[in-house]
């Protein structure tokens, strides 16, 4: 059924010390090809993530600075006073982007994927019930997911769904799978069963839509299809 985060998060992670140089820092994301890291504390509790645009923000913001002075400009105001903080930091715990948005292991990708988005972020800081680090997710650990094959997929909605979940009920349904789109075809012996199925259906990892064809089973023959949803499930709309 649907994947955690725990199953596809990298566990080795390149992390940064508060007090670490923006030189250091930037070295880490150089030696390890990355875009970004967390910032723990001494008790590898995530306070924070630096990411290469907070280090590109800091030298803008250092050259605004000496534009500045160099022109004998008027005072700076709130905003730009803070820009020009952040250009005369010099640790990663005063270049760091705060609070980090992390995840637990134990959350479903798709719930993860979300917070992401929500958060325009591109990593997520992986961590156990202390807040402790034990790992990283990143878009691209996420997404692999989505590139199951349909047969794959066809092969999990048929043992999981239909064989475990729904057992002799759906006897007469077959599943078929294209380019993420499941089409459940057949009939089941409650009419109940025909939104739990499409329900654990789109739960499954890789199903990006599903076809609904299926009718309810009754002494004088089948009828249907009953009414169920189709289409892209919520967290695809």
């Amino acid at each position: 059924m649907a994947r955690i985060v725990g199953e596809v998060m990298t566990r080795e992670v390149v992390e940064a010390r508060r007090e670490m140089s923006f030189k250091d820092v930037v070295r880490l994301l150089d030696r390890y090809r990355i875009s970004g890291l967390p910032v723990v504390d001494d008790d590898d509790k995530v306070v924070g993530v630096i990411s290469e645009t907070d280090l590109i923000r800091r030298q803008a913001a250092r050259s605004t600075g000496r534009l500045t002075r160099r022109l004998r400009l008027p005072p700076l105001g709130r905003s730009a006073r803070r820009v020009a903080a952040a250009a005369r930091a010099g640790t990663a715990g005063e270049l760091m982007s705060t609070p980090a948005v992390t995840v637990h292991p134990e959350q479903r990708i798709a719930d993860a994927a979300r917070v992401m988005e929500r958060h325009g972020v591109e990593r997520l800081p992986v961590v156990d019930e202390e807040d402790r680090l034990i790992g990283i997710a990143t878009r691209r650990d996420l997404l692999r997911v989505f590139l199951r094959t349909d047969d794959e997929i066809r092969r999990e909605v048929h043992d999981e769904v239909l064989t475990r979940a729904l057992g002799p009920s759906a006897h007469g349904v077959t599943v078929s799978a294209r380019d993420g789109v499941v089409t459940l075809e057949g009939h089941l012996e409650h009419l109940d069963d025909i939104p739990l199925a499409i329900r654990l259906t789109y739960r499954v990892d890789g199903v990006v839509g599903v076809v609904n064809r299926l009718t309810v089973r009754v002494p004088s023959g089948p009828v249907g299809p009953a009414k169920g949803p189709s289409g892209p499930g919520p967290e695809h709309r």
